[in-house]
C-alpha cells in the first residue's frame, strides 16, 4: 500500500510542533494524578492544536494560512502558561520550563 503525504508534513514548523507535542506529553507523565484532567489534559490539548492549526491552514491562501498561524500561536501562549504554572506548582524544574519556553519561541 501506498503511502499519502500531504504538503504540510514537510513544513519545519509543522515538525517542530510535532516534537513540541512529544516533549509535552513526556513531561506531563511526572504529573500528578489529581491534574489527569486539569493542567495536563489542557497542556496536551493546547500543543496538540498547534499542529492541528498548522495542518488545517496549510494550502489555503496565505492570508487564510496566516489567520490558521496567529491561532497556532495562541495555542503556544496557552502552553507558555501551562509551563509556568507547572513550573510554580513544582512539578516541572526551572530548566524544563526554560526549554519548553524556548522551543515555543521557536515553533512559529
Amino acid at each position: 500500500m501506498r503511502n499519502i503525504k500531504f504538503n504540510f508534513e514537510d513544513l519545519k514548523v509543522y515538525q517542530n510542533a510535532l516534537d513540541f507535542i512529544d516533549t509535552v506529553y513526556e513531561d506531563t507523565k511526572c504529573f500528578p494524578k489529581s491534574e489527569d484532567y486539569a493542567l495536563s489534559s489542557q497542556f496536551k490539548k493546547a500543543s496538540v492544536s498547534i499542529a492541528l492549526n498548522i495542518a488545517e491552514g496549510s494550502g489555503d491562501t496565505n492570508a487564510q494560512f496566516n489567520g490558521f498561524l496567529n491561532m497556532a500561536n495562541g495555542s503556544i501562549k496557552e502552553c507558555v502558561v501551562c509551563s509556568t504554572i507547572a513550573k510554580r506548582l513544582n512539578y516541572l524544574s526551572s530548566e524544563v520550563d526554560y526549554k519548553k519556553q524556548s522551543t515555543t519561541r521557536r515553533t512559529i
